[in-house]
């Protein structure tokens, strides 16, 4: 399962199940001919490994490099000649060490240590999903002449959301519920646009499937291959689930919202040469921002000092860069392993998540978490109902931007059930929680949307500034950090009431934001 953080790992699902109606074809391009006949290091039953290979974007250099690439045994998926990254399959166990060596290369290397393996996204723990029972249950507690009227019509279900009102967004909605000139892309699993409360502002035209590295556009590809691949849909739901009266309600109800599938069918992985085409994707269709719930795999951290992950590192970063220079601002989830970002050292045992892992203490400064870390990009923390810093969250004085609801479910929120995670949509028309950064990120896209809507030419750079100021900061918290109540200080916060390790500039405002 790719590294969500929900991020893979960063979301923590509680799946509700609510009904409330919820390939890689690998193409050799004209300038990759198929490799020469197979050497003997390319044995028959040799495994095939993805790479990338980063060069100039000339077109001399890139001639020479594909060319290069062939010799060397490799063939090409796919080429981003608009900042130099070649997308490679090869049989040759020598392949990366070859081609580093090739004229024009600037860097190159494997992006996964084993053939087809996991990946995560950013969510903490598994689904909760709401029963049709819960679900109808719900509603009639919710029905309009219980409750008095709030300034917009309120969801059946959105007296759950205490996310929302945490930031402001349902009051905002009554304002301004953001322009559908203003499209968020999700970056993940897949989206199911045919739920209802996603449909309304589903663009079709923004979204397709990027597994494997080459966009595919025909209809449906953008939705997950399984209903078990909800990660996506839930995040859809956060940003953009339409007021019309069926569910739940998104932070920025009147923008569009696309999926951009990066997830393999089978395992979810989340490999770094479809994360680069969905950045080239979203920047190349006009879309604004972007939400990443997720770390690229197989690395928790990738390191500048070694060859594989330098290259996914020069990869990543130049698509992200491609699609800000065109416009797009990035939106992260910083992950849920409670890890100071702004440490000395951090000890990562989980990489690589696609072979046996090995624990190894790496320096945050030159191993940076993709794309969380990469320069642009919002990297965002979460929080609980009580304005709390979420258990599992990372943090670090100078590295977290902002932070957004995230869940914590050692924070029980005043609403029916109880639920300190995150309520939102489901594949197959269905309503769940989750909890992680993973869910985060998605209320600062949703924010983010708001502004953009608000000042429809601002710049990404811009952008943040905008998040950053709007934003409200408790402060470190007076007592010591002990979520759990065991008695252990689990985090310390550092910094001040402007700017702090626990959430950067503070927790977003929807209000603020349209305002």
């Amino acid at each position: 399962m790719a590294h969500l953080r929900s991020r893979r790992r960063l979301a923590l699902a509680v799946p509700v199940a609510l009904s409330l109606t919820a390939s890689l074809g690998f193409l050799p391009s004209a300038a990759s001919a198929a490799p020469r006949a197979a050497s003997a290091a390319q044995a028959k039953d040799a495994p095939v490994m993805a790479y990338v290979v980063n060069t100039g974007t000339d077109r001399h250099t890139l001639a020479q490099v594909q060319r290069s690439i062939a010799a060397a045994g490799g063939t090409i998926v796919t080429t981003y000649d608009r900042i130099g990254v070649i997308v490679v399959r090869s049989a040759n166990p020598d392949f990366g060490r070859t081609i580093r060596g090739a004229h024009g290369v600037d860097s190159a290397g494997a992006t996964r240590t084993a053939p087809l393996r996991a990946s995560e996204t950013t969510d903490e723990g598994a689904v909760e999903y709401l029963s049709a029972a819960e679900v109808a249950r719900l509603k009639k507690a919710a029905e309009p002449s219980k409750h008095p009227k709030g300034p917009v019509a309120q969801e059946p279900l959105e007296a759950e959301q205490w996310d929302l009102r945490a930031i402001g967004a349902d009051k905002a909605a009554a304002i301004n519920p953001g322009s559908p000139k203003v499209t968020v892309a999700v970056i993940d699993t897949g989206v199911d646009d045919t739920h209802p409360n996603l449909a309304p502002n589903f663009s079709a035209k923004q979204s397709a499937s990027c597994v494997g590295g080459k966009a595919d556009t025909s209809p449906g590809a953008w939705r997950p291959a399984s209903p078990d691949h909800y990660h996506g849909t839930h995040v859809a739901g956060e940003i953009a689930a339409a007021r019309n009266g069926t569910g739940v309600a998104g932070v920025a109800p009147g923008v569009k919202v696309s999926g951009i599938r990066v997830a393999e069918p089978d395992t979810e992985t989340f490999y770094p040469e479809s994360v680069v085409c969905a950045f080239v994707f979203a920047a190349d269709h006009g879309v604004q921002i972007t939400n990443n719930s997720y770390y690229v795999d197989p690395w928790l951290y990738n390191c500048k000092d070694d060859a594989d992950q330098k290259a996914v590192l020069d990869a990543v970063g130049r698509a992200q860069l491609y699609a800000q220079r065109k416009g797009t601002l990035s939106v992260a989830s910083a992950g849920n392993s409670n890890h100071d970002l702004a440490a000395r050292s951090i000890l990562d045992t989980s990489s690589p998540n696609d072979t046996t892992p090995v624990d190894r203490t790496i320096d945050p400064r030159k191993c940076l978490d993709v794309p969380a870390q990469l320069p642009g990009v919002v990297t965002v923390a979460a929080t609980g109902v009580q304005t709390l810093k979420s258990y599992y969250s990372n943090y670090g004085d100078g590295v977290i931007d902002v932070a957004g609801p995230g869940g914590d479910k050692y924070q029980i929120p005043d609403t029916p059930s109880g639920n300190g995670r995150v309520l939102s949509t489901m594949p197959e028309g269905r309503y769940g929680y989750l909890q992680g950064t993973s869910m985060a990120a998605p209320h600062v896209a949703g924010v983010a949307a708001l502004l953009k809507s608000a000042h429809p030419n601002a710049k990404p750079a811009q952008l943040l500034a905008l998040l950053k100021a709007q934003a409200d900061n408790p402060g470190c918290p007076v007592e010591p950090y002990d979520p759990d109540g065991d008695g252990v200080v689990d985090s310390f916060c550092k910094g001040d009431k402007n700017r702090n390790g626990f959430y950067g500039f503070g927790l977003v405002n929807a209000l603020r934001a349209i305002k």
